[in-house]
């Protein structure tokens, strides 16, 4: 009878072993697969069963959560959300997560085991802390300024702190409401549908991640090549340009809108956006030396993150001489986000200094303590100073002699270029307004504030479509903001 006994107890204790061994095999082996499994909904449940965090402008909340009472309990809300879409994106139940949403996404839902004081204790009682909060570098007031001016018309502004790197502004248009992605129901769905399927892309954000020729705002950085190599050393010197330009190895014929291009000095030629002067600079300057100062000035470069990624502006290193010509005035293969032109300006505008643009301040717990700080952005040298300090004088001249005038502000020194940029077959495409810009307040050491904006003419208004008469409007209205706050 004893011997049955033990029999039995030696089962059950074998029997107690292997349920602890397969609930050990369920939690620990085959847990990452039970969370992945879209049937479950447990980390859904809990991942909206509080609040999240917030993303701040100027110390106040641009975002919010809704208690909806459903199982999927807190949802998203925003703050004038089309005009601050492009710097949050947006968090949905149904769709995820995009931009500083997506790139914060562990701090802002909880998660981030940073935000935890005991993150042991949290994985043994599976707890969720309170979200942390998002503090940006936006100016509110730029970006009102920006999202107002650019109104009806597609395009882009992005505006820099030139000393710091901080993203002063960030705007696309068109653009949508996040709110209404938020939830999960079929509001959300046809939302999703309409956005998905409009032609004007609302969701794209221009500003970073889309790139345009450039037209005349590169003659910038083909400016700043030519100085650098010692191609041009007199601003007011004659540049022995044609008017027309034959493009080398070809049959074609390079003109510009106007007159008085011939053997203009640089001053002359970037005043008035001589595009025979720059194309036959950039090849004098030659592919290594103008590759090499486009680079500088952050061309080509695959890792640029503000933290969510920025398209890669490009400038073709493989060219033949008449490619070259054309990329050197913002055609052929050259191609810039509206944040990469605001970096061009921002290098100018700090003595050839480029600092990376980043656009978090700061990330805190919810009862206000820091997490991170965006400390000091890295530099480099994009151009020596002393071409800095000529191409201000340049830009200072377009504005105030050439065709950025109506970028000029009262009591600031501003400084512009304009661009006006053909795309398409047989540029049979609408062009792009651009403009580029910094201005510094007559108290200020420094300037404050770059700015680059694109705006996409339609076919309605092709004829009047121009860096200096669009877009150089809006440059200014982000200016004043900045300078006024």
């Amino acid at each position: 009878m004893t011997r049955h006994i033990r029999h039995a107890a030696a089962f059950c204790a074998l029997l107690l072993v292997a349920l602890l061994v397969n609930a050990a095999r369920v939690q620990i082996v085959q847990a990452p697969g039970y969370d992945a499994n879209p049937a479950n909904r447990r980390p859904d449940i809990a991942r909206y069963q509080q609040p999240r965090g917030d993303i701040l402008v100027g110390g106040e909340a641009v975002t919010g959560s809704r208690d909806t009472g459903e199982h999927l309990r807190y949802e998203r809300t925003y703050r004038d959300g089309p005009m601050y879409a492009p710097v949050t994106g947006f968090a949905s139940q149904e769709y995820g997560t995009t931009l500083l949403e997506h790139a914060a996404d562990g701090l802002l839902s909880g998660a981030d085991p940073v935000l935890a004081p005991l993150p042991l204790w949290n994985d043994v009682t599976g707890a969720r802390n309170p979200g942390g909060d998002v503090v940006t570098t936006i100016n509110g007031a730029a970006q009102r300024a920006a999202y107002e001016g650019l109104g009806s018309h597609k395009g882009a502004v992005a505006a820099i702190e030139p000393s710091t790197g901080r993203i002063l502004a960030l705007v696309s248009a068109p653009s949508y409401d996040p709110q209404r992605l938020s939830g999960n129901g079929a509001a959300a769905t046809r939302t999703w549908r309409r956005l998905n399927e409009d032609p004007d892309k609302p969701m794209l954000n221009r500003a970073v991640r889309r790139t345009y020729p450039p037209g005349s705002t590169f003659k910038v950085v083909t400016a700043a090549a030519a100085l650098d190599a010692g191609v041009v050393r007199d601003l007011d010197a004659p540049t022995r340009s044609p008017d027309p330009y034959r493009l080398p190895g070809t049959r074609t014929w390079l003109t510009n809108e106007g007159g008085g291009c011939r053997n203009a000095s640089l001053r002359q030629a970037f005043e008035w956006s001589c595009n025979t002067v720059f194309a036959k600079l950039g090849v004098d300057v030659g592919p290594t030396d103008m590759a090499a100062t486009a680079e500088a000035f952050g061309f080509n470069d695959d890792g640029l993150r503000i933290p969510f990624s920025v398209s890669r502006s490009t400038f073709d290193t493989s060219v033949d001489r008449a490619q070259l010509g054309l990329s050197s005035i913002g055609q052929y293969n050259t191609r810039a986000t509206p944040l990469q032109m605001a970096m061009v300006a921002a290098a100018v505008a700090s003595g050839g200094q480029l600092r990376m643009p980043y656009l978090v301040e700061r990330t805190v717990r919810a009862g206000g303590s820091l997490v991170a700080a965006a400390g000091s952005s890295p530099s480099r040298q994009a151009m020596r100073p002393t071409t800095a300090a000529l191409l201000k004088e340049l830009m200072t001249g377009v504005v105030e002699n050439g065709t950025g005038s109506k970028a000029a502000i009262r009591g600031a020194v501003v400084g512009g270029k304009t661009g006006t940029a053909q795309h398409g077959l047989g540029n049979s495409g609408t062009p792009y307004a651009w403009f580029v810009s910094w201005a510094q307040s007559e108290e200020a050491p420094e300037p404050e504030v770059a700015v680059a904006v694109v705006v996409e003419g339609s076919a309605a208004d092709r004829d009047r479509v121009s860096g200096g008469g669009l877009a150089a409007p809006i440059a200014r209205a982000v200016m004043e903001a900045v300078l006024a706050s």
